[in-house]
């Protein structure tokens, strides 16, 4: 086989940002190849417009045996970067959409710690695992920081599913031994089994992918009401015996109730994010979730650790937490991320995430203490809003810098690996002023359910915004990690689904086809044997 596979259409990501200048969508047409052997983009050449130019270009560089994969310009689609969320509780999935009206405290008592508890039985551990990761992939997901429960053998069996399935993801056993607050019936029976238990599934992830290329652990001190201070010490000292460092998440200032139960709990420091520092866990690896209420001390202290953050705000909204200030955090120098916080959020979409985050921060302005300032010091009334191309920043190369892989995923340059998915937006509508129904709503079952309507008069950047508003997982045709495909809604959903040399099918027959006519008469033969069978697909 060739030593590359192709990818042939219209790319479109956010590329990093450069001082001064506003987020702006990156849209390129043409081609780019992805090493089979490693899973990153070797090049990629936006010259490349046409059919005939795409055989010119594959005849040039010598690939006898090459697979290409077509975003098809009559059907709108786009290879996005995939989407990394950086805060999903794995276990909580079963309980999407169910948090009544409580508020966080109460809804942990009634909600998340039963459904976490029974998780000790595997049949429904695996059912819910297989379900998230289905899903999550499904919503253009190629990776998550993902909370388990405090039992081994099912976070073993999460870290071991991801593997398999093949989507990049940091596992964490869930520490919690603090008996004044965490269920006797749901808690580690102490901080030294809490530490041990840990030990067990980073040995277990070491052991299943030796080089860290899809799973690693992460150390989970699930927040600090439910760990003891032995607990949590330990912890970090845990973190900080590996090389390099492991990762840390935990949850941070969430809801103002929980803020002062942490103060109540640990009346000798001056603040939540003092309580992990004191403890070693506020590092340049740790990832804190929510973020809403914190002081202008602690954000300065978080950002002087380089610690991230994973703005959750479908969840800060369903449980009524609050709204971060995004804005503020970004002006301080602390990364931001996105995460879906399943199930405080309703959604494991990482596009709904990015819908909210735009929504929320447009409220900002209607309360007291969340006016941003400008870079003079001065209140600069609507800088607190985020625009579309902010958010899907957060979502991909936001998130790839809180996992800690900044450079390594979320755009199109030569060496990030292809963590790509795939986005069908649907044909465009017969005619304006039409209400026909095309093909995208009323198609066949290859074609993509899509809700969102293209005109045709549209820009690229117009469709993505559309795609942002109205798009869903119907819209993500495929889905790539490490150069694998992980996720497909063609009728066959793998490999064989996607198109061979010059528009055919790299299906059995024809794909054979292909490679005699090659061996046998040569590329340049090829193409005039082929003659007007070539076609754009």
């Amino acid at each position: 086989m060739a030593p590359v596979t192709l990818f042939f259409g219209t790319f479109v990501d956010l590329p990093r940002l450069r001082s001064g200048r506003k987020h702006e969508l990156s849209i390129n047409h043409g081609v780019l190849w992805v090493s089979a052997s490693t899973g990153r983009i070797e090049g990629f050449d936006w010259s490349v417009d046409s059919e005939e130019e795409l055989q010119s270009f594959v005849r040039k560089n010598g690939w006898v045996d090459v697979q290409i994969v077509r975003s098809r310009e009559d059907q709108n689609e786009f290879f996005f970067p995939g989407f990394i969320d950086t805060h999903i509780h794995a276990s909580q999935y079963p309980n999407s959409g169910l948090f009544g009206s409580s508020t966080l405290l109460d809804w942990l008592e009634s909600y998340t710690f039963p459904l976490e508890s029974s998780m000790s039985r595997l049949s429904k551990a695996r059912a819910a695992y297989d379900s998230v990761i289905s899903r999550t992939l499904a919503n253009g997901t190629t990776c998550a920081s993902y909370f388990a429960t405090i039992h081994v053998p099912a976070t073993n069996l999460l870290a071991t599913l991801c593997h398999t399935r093949g989507q990049r993801a940091l596992i964490g056993r869930v520490c919690m031994d603090n008996p004044s607050f965490c269920p006797e019936y749901y808690r580690d029976e102490s901080a030294q089994s809490s530490i041990s238990a840990t030990e067990e599934t980073i040995s277990h992830i070491h052991a299943l992918d030796p080089e860290s290329k899809l799973v690693k652990p992460i150390v989970t001190p699930r927040f600090a009401p439910t760990c003891s201070p032995t607990a949590l010490a330990s912890l970090g000292a845990l973190a900080a015996s590996h090389t390099p460092p492991l990762h840390i998440q935990t949850h941070i200032s969430e809801n103002t109730s929980e803020c002062a139960l942490v103060h109540s709990l640990f009346p000798e420091y001056p603040s939540y994010a003092a309580v992990y520092d004191a403890h070693s866990l506020l590092t340049p690896r740790t990832i804190l979730a929510h973020a809403v209420h914190l002081t202008r001390e602690e954000k300065e202290l978080i950002a002087s650790r380089k610690a991230k953050i994973s703005h959750c705000p479908a969840s800060n909204s369903a449980l009524g937490s609050g709204i971060a200030q995004v804005r503020d955090l970004i002006d301080k120098g602390i990364t931001i991320g996105l995460g879906t916080d399943v199930s405080g959020g309703y959604s494991p979409s990482i596009l709904e995430a990015v819908r909210q985050a735009c929504l929320v921060s447009r409220l900002l302005r209607h309360t007291t203490s969340n006016v941003s300032e400008g870079a003079d010091g001065e209140e600069d009334e609507g800088r607190e809003i985020l625009s579309v191309e902010e958010a899907l920043y957060l979502a991909t190369r936001g998130g790839a810098a809180v996992v800690d892989m900044d450079g390594e995923l979320g755009g199109f340059e030569v060496g990030i690996f292809w963590d790509v998915q795939m986005i069908r937006l649907g044909p465009t509508t017969a005619s304006a002023g039409t209400a026909a129904v095309s093909a995208s709503t009323a198609g066949s079952g290859s074609e993509t359910q899509s809700v969102v309507d293209i005109f045709g008069w549209e820009s690229w950047t117009e469709r993505v915004h559309k795609w942002v508003w109205s798009g869903d997982d119907r819209n993500v045709r495929r889905v790539w990690v490490r150069g694998a495909l992980v996720h497909s809604i063609d009728d066959d959903g793998d490999n064989s689904s996607e198109k061979g040399l010059f528009g055919l099918a790299a299906d059995g027959m024809r794909q054979d086809w292909v490679r005699w006519a090659l061996g046998g008469v040569g590329v340049g033969a090829l193409g005039l044997i082929l003659g007007g069978r070539v076609r754009r697909v």
